[in-house]
């Protein structure tokens, strides 16, 4: 979505100016399209605005997303001190070490539940990381070309206003691997240290 609303301001800018609806700017000159330097700064301000809007709304997203990750790690551990001091304080006639199933599988469902939660909240925030790493990459470039522009004449190529979407490097996703593999390690070792509680609390 955010890439096509890129592609509509881009072209849109281009038809206008082209039927006549903007500032002149793309023309010929000697087979070479060339803009003006002022239609050039509005169509690079207009996608300068655009980006660093989006970059805002990511950032604010990505913020709400990890706020919710939070109260869900709080929410977890609550229950599962629930549970295990539920265990810890029943009475020996009550619960025995062959009751070790009922704890077990209270304490599987509540981390599959976690776990599904979390894997939610994990894939909407990793991709407003990513979309804000891509708007913010698209307005450094823009900008950098609007700024070449007070050096430029009073024309300039059209390849030298084009801005392209653009989009980080394979390496930036295993940043999003290991934030997958750091949530899973945790909630590995909360299962295990879950289970061990309960053995150690029934069977000992």
């Amino acid at each position: 979505m955010d890439r096509q609303q890129h592609h509509r301001l881009v072209t849109g800018m281009r038809e206008a100016a082209a039927t006549g609806d903007a500032p002149p700017s793309y023309i010929g000159a000697g087979g070479v399209d060339v803009v003006s330097r002022d239609a050039a700064a509005q169509a690079l301000g207009a996608v300068v605005q655009l980006h660093f809007d989006k970059t805002v709304e990511k950032k604010r997203a990505a913020d709400a997303q990890k706020q919710e990750l939070w109260r869900l790690y709080l929410a977890f551990l609550l229950v599962l001190s629930v549970l295990l001091s539920g265990v810890a304080t029943s009475p020996p006639g009550r619960l025995q070490c062959r009751h070790l199933w009922a704890p077990a599988g209270l304490l599987s469902l509540a981390h599959l539940a976690f776990y599904a939660a979390v894997a939610h909240h994990l894939r909407c925030l990793n991709g407003f990381r990513y979309q804000r790493r891509c708007h913010k990459l698209t307005l450094a470039l823009a900008a950098d070309r609007l700024r070449m522009l007070k050096s430029a004449g009073e024309v300039v190529a059209a390849a030298d206003v084009e801005v392209p979407y653009q989009e980080p490097h394979q390496g930036y996703l295993g940043k999003f691997r290991r934030s997958w593999a750091v949530h899973f390690a945790f909630l590995i070792a909360t299962f295990a240290f879950s289970v061990a509680a309960a053995v150690a609390i029934l069977c000992f």
